[in-house]
């Protein structure tokens, strides 16, 4: 699939690292290193711009790395790129780390993964059907 996209940063535009890769790595596009403090959070922009077909989202997600290593992760993981939105790609990050983390440009922050989503027509029913878990919520299935 082909999407367009414009490339205001000074960086290469995303890429598959592997064959099998679901997501593209996103990159800090910024003047000056940001210092994130612990739970603390900012908007990093990757100087991106992308026009996707309806039909599709781009998610933008954690870097496993960064979360296990030094507790750095999407705010709103994932965060959605909408069809029709024109604007500059941002990254919500926080630290939830006991540490400053240091975002230097160039950085690889975030992935992004396109991916096909549908529409939901709602029905408004009186009653739904039964199931064996029926409205059992959170953990009611069990741990093991």
């Amino acid at each position: 699939m082909k999407i367009k996209i414009i490339n205001k940063s000074s960086h290469a535009l995303p890429n598959y690292e592997t064959i099998a890769s679901a997501g593209m790595d996103l990159r800090a596009n910024i003047q000056e290193p940001i210092i994130l403090k612990p739970l603390d959070r900012t908007i990093v922009k990757t100087g991106l711009f992308i026009e996707l077909p309806i039909g599709f989202e781009a998610q933008v997600r954690p870097r496993s790395g960064l979360a296990a290593k030094k507790g750095i992760t999407v705010l709103n993981a994932p965060g959605t790129v909408d069809a029709d939105y024109r604007g500059e790609i941002g990254v919500i990050l926080v630290n939830l780390s006991n540490e400053d983390f240091t975002i230097e440009n160039g950085e690889r922050v975030a992935q992004l993964v396109i991916a096909k989503h549908e529409r939901a027509e709602w029905e408004e029913v009186s009653e739904l059907s039964e199931t064996d878990r029926g409205a059992g919520g959170f953990g009611s299935t069990g741990v093991k």
